[in-house]
């Protein structure tokens, strides 16, 4: 039987078109891409040299030096990530709610701890960085909750075809894309049953998924690698019924692909706003009229993009169904991207890297062979020894050799290290650190010299070099969030309770429940409802930022600032410091008997003078009091005086107001009438 009569005959329709595809995917850029992505993967490893260059060198006895730059640079820029962290919350839009907002807030916090994902996203971080892509992959997992979980894992990027007519970032603007992996049978037939596994076996003889057909995974990335890179697997080694490789080994290539059909959709829309949105594959009538109900949505029908879903093994379609999820499974991570083409870091220090290894291993060979230069001389000159013997032992210390003539033997004097070599070798380092934009100063390795304001400058700009990847990543972030909301909001419609750590050192937790339904009907945090905007940010982990907010509240309170104990020892690194702040807060509620002993009587000596200074202000107002009563008795019985027409009677005028007065001899100024006279 040909192998295109098997072809034909064998594979059903989905399975060739899938297959064809994949093929086109493969031939046409993603064989390019995975050939790149190799040779990083290597010299990230410290594999370097080409193996017949190092035949050809071993032959020569010429070393072949690696000295891998490329990983330490590669480890700088990794911790720089490490130690900035993603934070996503989420803002209503059109029909959200702030409350609603903050309980989806809560329920992405725990899908990214239960899937752990910081780490995760370092490692599609290191996988842009080394390959120029990187991706997750997100689906509902069933496997610990029948209600079903969002389940984030990361993809190998040589195992992602991307639309070759692709060139936008976002994977919503693909048309398909095509996840390979390989499978064993125990793995299909968990997933897929006993028929699936039955009708691989009958087909698999005429499988064009081999590895000797599939040039893409020449080099499987597993543990089982030989030096060269190669799967430690024989083709097609599972065959046999019954044998272990048949349950261990995965040789059957399994192709998952999205893509995107026009069809005619159904979509919610809002009446007051003209918003649509494409109505859920998986929900039901009784669904979608619930949905009306609270929503006041219409439903219409129009011609729209919905994802097919494929899953091929060999020649059989194990799965052709609509996707039931709002956007593609994967999410994509390009640390640069123009126009389709991706550029990571690694690609870009492959020709410096070797040209430090080249440079260095000549210079090793030039002084090695300055050592042992050689020897001239006549036949038979030599007593001592023979030819061979004084070319092996020739370049020993303390050699003695025996002569008939001493004119007749000469050393033959070695070259000099040429100068031009040594600074080509110095000329590689400085390559590596130019295009990485990594220096001396974010590796630690400044001149003593240096100021250490002027380094910190140095760190900083720096840091600025990497930016762009960064801020690719953080769009990343979007795209994951946005998948996730979907999800969210289409499955994670029954009650759940979300519960999340707002402090890792104390274990303080918080809980709510989502979609429940009160006394009254309502639904409390209906995560269903609404649009919801999100929002990304990056700000430092947590021990970075305690760092740097112990040295600042240090510096504040050795200046005379009055910071709070409580605050310099939250921010510390010290161990148990929950516990410590627990034993100030204890001990400032409840003194020790010589301190209480002392606010006692502080408190009785405050009341004493208390007591005193209100008695001194009760006879002072009280000396007042009579002071005015008695100066307006005297002014009434002023009043009642006789008038003296004559100016000499005024003496005897106010001493007897003084008198009635009780003010002594004091003399009060005269008083003018309109006219002038005294009075």
């Amino acid at each position: 039987m040909s192998y295109s009569t098997a072809f034909s005959d064998i594979y059903d329709e989905v399975a060739r078109d899938t297959w064809r595809r994949y093929s086109f995917m493969r031939d046409w850029s993603h064989a390019d891409f995975v050939r790149k992505a190799e040779k990083c993967e290597m010299f990230t490893a410290g594999l370097q040299w080409e193996e017949a260059d190092l035949r050809k060198l071993a032959k020569q006895r010429r070393p072949a030096l690696t000295l891998n730059e490329i990983l330490r640079t590669l480890s700088n820029i990794l911790g720089e990530q490490i130690r900035t962290r993603s934070d996503i919350a989420f803002r209503p839009a059109k029909r959200g709610k702030h409350e609603t907002a903050s309980a989806l807030g809560y329920v992405y916090q725990q899908i990214a701890s239960a899937n752990q994902l910081d780490w995760l996203r370092s490692e599609v971080y290191a996988d842009g960085l080394v390959t120029s892509r990187g991706f997750y992959d997100v689906r509902l997992d069933f496997q610990d909750n029948m209600q079903g979980e969002v389940r984030i894992s990361r993809v190998n990027p040589k195992n992602v075809l991307i639309d070759p007519d692709a060139s936008d970032y976002d994977p919503d603007e693909w048309q398909d894309v095509i996840t390979t992996s390989w499978w064993s049978l125990t793995d299909i037939k968990a997933i897929y049953g006993d028929s699936a596994v039955e009708e691989l076996r009958s087909q698999a003889i005429y499988s064009s998924f081999s590895y000797e057909y599939d040039a893409v995974e020449k080099y499987r990335d597993a543990f089982g690698r030989k030096p060269d890179g190669q799967i430690l697997l024989p083709y097609n080694y599972w065959r046999g019924e019954g044998s272990e490789a048949e349950n261990q080994v995965r040789s059957i290539r399994m192709l998952d692909r999205q893509y995107r059909e026009t069809v005619m959709m159904e979509y919610f829309v809002d009446m007051e706003f003209g918003d649509m949105r494409p109505v859920p594959a998986m929900w039901d009538r009784d669904r979608i009229a619930l949905e009306i109900e609270k929503m006041g949505y219409a439903v219409i029908k129009r011609p729209g993009k919905r994802i097919r879903w494929n899953v091929v093994g060999c020649g059989t379609t194990l799965f052709n169904e609509w996707s039931p999820y709002r956007n593609f499974t994967v999410v994509p991570y390009f640390p640069h991207l123009r126009y389709g083409r991706s550029v990571g870091l690694v690609e870009n220090l492959l020709s410096p890297q070797e040209l430090l290894n080249k440079t260095t291993s000549q210079e090793l060979h030039v002084v090695n062979t300055s050592a042992n230069s050689g020897w001239k001389t006549k036949v038979g000159n030599i007593v001592n020894m023979t030819t061979e013997e004084l070319e092996t032992r020739g370049a020993e210390t303390g050699l003695v050799i025996e002569m008939n003539d001493i004119t007749q033997t000469d050393k033959i004097h070695p070259n000099q290290v040429p100068t031009g070599l040594d600074n080509l070798s110095r000329r590689a380092e400085d390559f590596i650190k130019v295009i990485s934009n990594v220096s001396d100063s974010m590796l630690g390795f400044d001149r003593e010299d240096v100021a250490a304001k002027a380094i910190a400058a140095k760190q900083a700009r720096g840091a600025v070099n990497l930016i762009k990847p960064i801020d690719n990543l953080e769009r990343s972030d979007w795209i994951l969030a946005r998948t996730i909301l979907g999800m969210v909001q289409d499955y994670y419609t029954e009650k759940r309770i979300v519960r999340v750590t707002l402090d890792e050192e104390t274990g303080k937790t918080e809980e709510i429940v989502v979609n429940e339904q009160s006394a009254a009907g309502e639904v409390i945090y209906d995560l269903t409802l609404g649009e919801y905007e999100i929002i990304v940010s990056s700000q430092p982990d947590k021990a970075t930022i305690e760092d740097s907010q112990f040295e600042q509240a240090k510096t504040m309170k050795e200046m005379g600032i009055q910071i709070p104990d409580r605050v310099i020892i939250e921010n510390s690194r010290l161990h148990r410091r929950n516990e410590l702040i627990k034993q100030m807060e204890e001990q400032a509620k409840t003194p020790d008997p010589g301190q209480q002993l002392e606010l006692e009587k502080l408190s009785k000596e405050i009341e004493k003078l208390t007591a005193e200074v209100d008695r001194i202000n009760a006879d002072a107002a009280s000396m007042r009091t009579r002071a005015a009563q008695t100066a307006v008795q005297a002014m009434n019985e002023a009043e009642k005086l006789p008038e003296q027409p004559e100016q000499g009677n005024d003496d005897a005028l106010i001493k007897e107001a003084a008198r009635i007065s009780g003010k002594g001899t004091s003399t009060p100024q005269p008083r003018r009438t309109g006219n002038g006279a005294n009075r």
